[in-house]
């Protein structure tokens, strides 16, 4: 079946770096459009940012623009998302979601198939 496993979120001080992991198996990888979401406790699950099949397609919350990177590695069914000028502001639950559709989306109901979520903790 199909599955999304996240991995690297920590705890990090504001300033300091982190890449997250997802994983997808079940599916052709290279052939879904693949995210990144966040959700802060007691927040909505918010966007972060979006990668078409290839490296050369992507999209980004303006609050993450400049800061954070989207790639993946089809070859090894991995998506990454490098975060760097980490602020408090950007603690919460990260997860990876796989697109329902074939174009970049911030919809989180045009995702069909979710990751756990992995913590990211960010201190002042």
């Amino acid at each position: 079946q199909v599955q999304l496993v996240e991995s690297g979120g920590g705890s990090v001080q504001a300033g300091g770096s982190l890449r997250l992991s997802c994983t997808g198996s079940g599916y052709t990888f290279a052939s879904k459009i693949m995210g990144w979401f966040r959700q802060a406790a007691g927040k909505e699950r918010e966007f972060v940012a979006a990668i078409a099949w290839s490296n050369s397609h992507t999209n980004y919350a303006d609050s993450v623009k400049g800061r954070f990177t989207v790639s993946r590695d089809n070859a090894n069914n991995k998506m990454y998302l490098q975060m760097s000028s980490l602020n408090p502001e950007d603690t919460a639950v990260y997860y990876c979601a796989r697109a329902s559709v074939m174009f970049l989306t911030g919809r989180s109901d045009l995702y069909d198939q979710w990751g756990q979520g992995t913590q990211v903790t960010v201190s002042s």
